[in-house]
């Protein structure tokens, strides 16, 4: 059983996605077909992440038609600029051996160089005329920079990727994305940012509230966070390599938490970042390569 989600051009997108960031190659093609075998149909990756051909492996190697997964990857600022963008489409799909992603977005903001940004957004607008890729976005848009954006693109994004977790919701990035009709999709939906970086003794998975409510369900923490994203509307993206995990995280449609226990662990945040502030993402700081087919 999953979840389906219209964006808004009318695609339906599955609700809960799984995620291969910081995935080695050599372990990316495996569990992605322990993902797909399990009932995902939302695979995540990103050209950046240096996967996106071993995301295809597991694809082909799964017994799942292509027709039946939703394919969503992300450029790179490295690629940035309308002609670069138009062939960083192509070093993606080549990788995933795929004639059309499902959903294409632009990774970061360039903020230091925003019309490189916007050329590259009008090539996804491009792409997307053309039906190479059936909808288009952004991620990690804070609200200045998705209105700035907005005032030169014809194409509302569809989705807006932003790190959201029980210790980090950004209230006013999901308030921004809900006005504008854009579908905010969760990275490091369970806070597993919040166990590898800062105080260790302060992770999302040894919370007491959230443990609290877990138990009371019989269910784990990490899936009670996934079933507070999706009863929230927004779509989430869990990562792992561990079979046991990456199944636990997709039986999260058998129990409703209450507005109640919602809202608890909404009162959670702490307003902390655990990735990178993106106006800090540069050309200078954050550059990356990115081969060729």
């Amino acid at each position: 059983m999953t979840e389906n989600i219209t964006l808004n051009n009318g695609v339906e997108m599955p609700a809960l996605g799984f995620g291969v960031f910081q995935t080695p190659p050599e372990q990316t093609v495996d569990s992605v077909v322990e993902a797909l075998r399990t009932g995902y149909r939302l695979i995540d990756t990103a050209a950046s992440y240096f996967n996106e051909r071993e995301v295809g492996e597991g694809i082909r190697r799964s017994d799942i038609d292509l027709s039946e997964v939703f394919v969503e990857t992300k450029l790179w600022i490295s690629d940035y600029g309308y002609d670069e963008a138009l062939h960083a489409f192509e070093k993606s799909a080549g990788k995933l051996r795929v004639d059309q992603i499902d959903l294409l977005l632009l990774h970061q903001p360039l903020t230091s160089d925003f019309d490189r940004t916007v050329a590259a957004y009008q090539a996804l607008e491009k792409l997307l005329e053309d039906g190479k890729v059936r909808a288009i976005g952004v991620s990690n848009f804070m609200p200045d920079a998705l209105e700035r954006l907005l005032d030169r693109i014809d194409v509302v994004p569809a989705v807006n990727q932003v790190e959201v977790h029980p210790y980090f919701t950004q209230p006013e990035v999901q308030a921004a994305n809900k006005e504008h009709g854009i579908l905010t999709q969760a990275w490091s939906p369970i806070g597993g940012i919040t166990s590898y970086r800062g105080d260790s003794d302060r992770s999302t998975f040894n919370d007491p509230v959230i443990g609290g409510i877990a138990e009371a369900h019989g269910k784990t923490p990490a899936q009670v966070m996934l079933r507070w994203h999706l009863q929230q509307g927004r779509s989430a993206i869990p990562k792992s390599v561990n079979p046991e995990r990456i199944a636990a995280n997709f039986d999260v449609f058998d129990f409703e938490l209450s507005p109640d226990q919602l809202a608890t662990i909404d009162g959670l945040n702490t307003g902390q970042r655990g990735g990178p502030d993106p106006d800090s993402v540069t050309l200078e700081s954050f550059h990356r390569d990115i081969p060729e087919v």
